[in-house]
């Protein structure tokens, strides 16, 4: 995406001295609920109402969405707010109806992104409009997709565009709904960091009372806004109730959250930011070095194996190193979860160096 830097300008077009903040339910249920939810948000830091019209669920048998009625409750929420409006889209007849009712942002789920085929479906129904385009992650963390399903849209002469970190799907059981895998958003960050980036908090963690930490978080890695699941009788939402907090909930959340500066110009902040950054690099070295030593025992115990004719994979003794590394995790105060991210890491490091020791 060449000029990138524009890819800003709509947000800038905000100015707005806070996040950009997008709420309302995930579904539009009926037209009183889309209306109060509407009024209930407009004098708050909301910018932008988000209502799911097309639910694309996992299994049939769900509430699959009211469909294109519900955009004419957006057109009407628009009216007596003021509030800009978004839906989902995922075909080019989604994006059809949504320019007919004049819906100001549309937002393609995780879903929908992991098929270029959609994407270009969706690029090519919206070339030559002016609206905001959000791209959710895929569901599986694949940054080459994500920024794919952007670049179609970019190509196809869409500029005002942004993206929506919702968390990513995992097998295992975690605290959260899905896994934010901050280390990825962060590496898009670096390759275009004038593309608008949005957590979406509802979806990551799947739980109201988590809702604030994520956000949090989210602003602490200078994301530029947050999109939030907002209604005003959440536990009978007709989907994803868990997840939505009342807007009164919404505004305390608000009222908690601290933006901080993106850097520091205070001498003394800078001397101690240096010191301790001279520590941090001395102890990223060592754990590279202590990491290179561990692969070279990894390889003599591979020779071993190759002498003895025994297998890689050792599960009972990777199952014991895996519980005593997380006993030990626990009293230096470490996540579970990070501590098995990076040995799950390194024991597959392990067992590539004892394969090729093996089949040399």
């Amino acid at each position: 995406m060449e000029n990138s830097t524009a890819l800003r300008t709509w947000l800038d077009d905000f100015k707005l001295d806070h996040p950009l903040v997008i709420a309302g339910p995930c579904s539009a249920e009926t037209e009183q609920q889309v209306l109060k939810i509407a009024h209930e948000l407009k004098d708050s830091d909301v910018s932008i109402y988000r209502a799911g019209i097309w639910k694309p669920r996992t299994r049939p048998g769900g509430f699959e969405g009211v469909g294109a009625i519900g955009l004419k409750w957006l057109q009407k929420a628009k009216a007596e707010t003021g509030l800009l409006m978004a839906t989902e889209v995922a075909n080019a007849t989604h994006v059809k109806l949504a320019l007919e009712h004049d819906i100001d942002v549309l937002w393609i789920g995780a879903r929908t992104t992991v098929n270029p085929f959609a994407v270009q479906e969706i690029a090519d129904a919206l070339a030559g409009t002016d609206k905001i385009v959000l791209v959710k992650n895929p569901v599986n963390p694949d940054l080459a997709l994500w920024l794919g399903g952007v670049e179609r849209l970019y190509n196809a002469g869409i500029k005002k565009l942004g993206v929506i970190h919702r968390g990513f799907s995992t097998y295992e059981k975690t605290k959260y709904r899905n896994i934010p895998e901050w280390q990825l958003v962060i590496e898009l960050q670096n390759k275009f960091p004038d593309l608008p980036l949005i957590c979406d908090p509802s979806h990551i963690t799947g739980k109201r009372d988590m809702i604030q930490e994520v956000s949090q978080q989210a602003l602490d890695l200078n994301y530029d806004g947050l999109i939030i699941e907002t209604h005003t009788d959440p536990d009978n939402a007709w989907s994803d109730a868990a997840q939505q907090v009342t807007p009164t909930t919404l505004k305390h959340i608000f009222e908690a959250l601290r933006v901080r500066k993106e850097t520091g110009q205070d001498d003394g902040y800078n001397r101690k930011m240096a010191a301790l950054r001279v520590n941090i690099d001395e102890f990223d070295k060592k754990i590279i070095d202590a990491l290179g030593k561990r692969m070279k025992v990894s390889e003599q115990i591979g020779q071993v194996k190759k002498e003895f004719n025994v297998a890689v994979l050792q599960n009972k003794r990777w199952n014991e190193i895996l519980d005593k590394m997380k006993a030990e995790g626990k009293e230096q105060g470490l996540n579970e979860e990070f501590i098995i991210n990076i040995f799950k890491a390194i024991h597959q490091e392990s067992i590539t160096h004892q394969e090729k020791v093996i089949n040399k």
